[in-house]
């Protein structure tokens, strides 16, 4: 089972074991609080895609998705995707990380379903 949730509302404590899934560390955020958690950043939308879907995240979700899928096709990506499948299959129970303001309308919502498949 995959549970996508805000890095900011992350408590190790209670949500490891946990994958972060976005390029770039996420800000204000400090190392030791994310300790325990793994970081797959080859699973994540390249820089270029990121920043084409920031400037209008509504109007280009849908695209986004569809573009994201083709990334992460590319054998590093599933590379990283199977390393998460494996912790699942270990744990039982993974919690996706991301510091998006909407978990559940970011690339975390496409990883989960490849994950899932």
């Amino acid at each position: 089972m995959y549970t996508v949730m805000r890095v900011h509302d992350f408590d190790a404590a209670e949500h490891l074991p946990a994958v972060l899934l976005d390029r770039l560390w996420p800000r204000g955020v400090r190392k030791e609080r994310l300790e325990g958690t793994v970081w797959e950043k080859a699973a994540t939308p390249s820089t270029a895609l990121r920043v084409w879907f920031h400037e209008d995240r509504e109007g280009r979700f849908d695209e986004f998705c569809r573009r994201l899928r083709q990334e992460l096709a590319e054998p590093e990506a599933q590379q990283a995707l199977e390393r998460i499948r494996a912790l699942e299959k270990q744990h039982g129970e993974i919690h996706l990380l991301t510091a998006a303001r909407d978990p559940e309308h970011s690339h975390l919502v496409v990883i989960r379903e490849l994950l899932q498949s």
